[in-house]
């Protein structure tokens, strides 16, 4: 038996195990890593045989209502990324579509979230001592 000829490495159970991580990450925040050594971090909300549906996350600025507020009072705005009159500027995070084939996928991870607890735990009240 040849050992040089052997393949250890099988692309369709590779394929297969991301698909089903896929699934079953569905509608979870994560982070997904190319071949090509580059990632993306979004939301999975559709995955088929050929790839996966991303809801990728990209930063945005109120740079349209700057825009607007410097025309209209005569461009004193603020300098070094804060706006005038007040602290600094609001960031959004706006959600794109993209879509990935699974054969580009390198690998994928939950991202980590920690659970706030909503209150501090107090004992309970007991009138009856």
């Amino acid at each position: 038996m040849s050992v040089e000829g052997y393949n250890y490495y099988d692309e369709t159970d590779f394929t297969r195990n991301i698909h089903g991580k896929c699934k079953s990450y569905m509608y979870h925040h994560v982070v997904l890593t190319m071949q090509d050594g580059s990632s993306f971090d979004g939301i999975i909300e559709g995955v088929d045989d050929n790839g996966v549906s991303v809801l990728v996350g990209e930063d945005a600025t109120e740079q349209e209502r700057d825009d607007f507020e410097d025309q209209r009072y005569g461009g004193y705005g603020g300098y070094g990324g804060y706006g005038g009159y007040g602290g600094p500027r609001r960031r959004f995070r706006r959600f794109r579509r993209q879509f990935f084939p699974i054969a580009a996928l390198a690998a994928l991870s939950l991202l980590p979230y920690a659970y706030p607890y909503p209150y501090p735990y107090y004992p309970p009240y007991y009138p009856y001592y």
